[in-house]
C-alpha cells in the first residue's frame, strides 16, 4: 500500500481529496492542516508521493518542498490557488513532479497521482532524463540536444520535460494546457502551438523527435 501524505489547511478540499482517496484500496492517505505539521510528518516518516499546499500556516509549501528534496526523491505534486507562471515554473524549479491549479478534478489528480507512483519506483533523485539525441538535467534545468546546450523559454522547458517524462507516449493537447495554464484557462488553444513551434526550433534536429499525433497530442520518441 502506498503511503500518501497531503499538506493542506483548507477543510474541504482536504476532506474532498480524503473521502474520494479512501475508495481506493492501494492508497493510506495522511493528513497536516497546517505548514509545520507537515515539516514534523516529512521527518518522522517516509512517504511514497507528498501533495503539498504553498499558502500554509506556519511552513509554507515551497520550503516544505525544498527541504523534502534534500531528503527525499518521493514525487510532489503541488496543489494550489498559485497559478502565475512564476510560481509554477519556481514549483517545478524546487524540484516538484506536478503543479495544480486549484479547482481541480479529483478523479484527475487521483490518475495523476498514480502515474507518478508508477513512474518513481526505481527513479533516482535528480536523474538525467535522456530521450535519444535530447537530454535534460531537472536539478539544473539544463538541456542539451545533440550535444549542445539549448537555451529555452520557461514554458517549452515545462513542454519539453512534461514529453520527455512520458517519453513513447501521446500525451494529449489538454493535458499540456492544464498542466501549463492551469484547469481555468480559457484563451486560444493556439497558444500551445505556437509554444511547441518555438521548442522544435529552439531543439534544431532534436526537434523532429516531437511528434504530432493528429487529433490527439504530442509524443516524443527517441530516434
Amino acid at each position: 500500500m502506498f503511503q500518501i501524505l497531503l499538506v493542506e489547511d483548507d477543510k474541504k478540499i482536504r476532506e474532498g481529496i480524503e473521502d474520494f482517496f479512501k475508495t481506493k484500496s492501494d492508497i493510506e492517505l495522511h493528513i497536516a492542516k497546517d505548514g509545520d505539521q507537515g515539516m514534523n510528518m516529512l521527518y518522522e516518516n517516509s512517504f511514497d508521493l507528498v501533495l503539498l499546499d504553498i499558502m500554509l500556516p506556519g511552513v509554507d509549501g515551497f520550503t516544505l518542498c525544498r527541504e523534502l528534496r534534500r531528503q527525499s526523491d518521493a514525487p510532489i505534486i503541488f496543489l494550489t490557488a498559485r497559478g502565475r507562471e512564476e510560481d509554477i515554473l519556481y514549483g517545478y524549479d524546487l524540484g516538484c513532479d506536478d503543479y495544480i491549479v486549484k479547482p481541480f478534478s479529483l478523479a484527475t489528480l487521483y490518475a495523476k497521482v498514480n502515474a507518478l507512483l508508477n513512474r518513481s519506483k526505481g527513479m533516482v533523485l535528480g536523474k538525467e532524463i535522456k530521450v535519444g539525441a535530447i537530454s535534460m538535467n531537472p536539478r539544473t534545468m539544463q538541456v542539451m540536444a545533440n550535444e549542445k546546450e539549448i537555451e529555452l523559454a520557461p514554458k517549452e522547458y515545462v513542454i519539453l520535460k512534461i514529453l520527455m517524462e512520458n517519453k513513447k507516449m501521446v500525451v494529449s493537447r489538454d493535458t499540456l494546457i492544464v498542466r501549463i495554464w492551469g484547469y481555468d484557462y480559457d484563451g486560444d488553444e493556439r497558444i500551445l502551438d505556437n509554444h511547441m513551434k518555438k521548442l522544435r526550433k529552439a531543439l534544431g534536429e532534436g526537434g523532429k523527435q516531437i511528434r504530432t499525433v493528429f487529433g490527439k497530442g504530442y509524443k516524443m520518441v527517441d530516434e
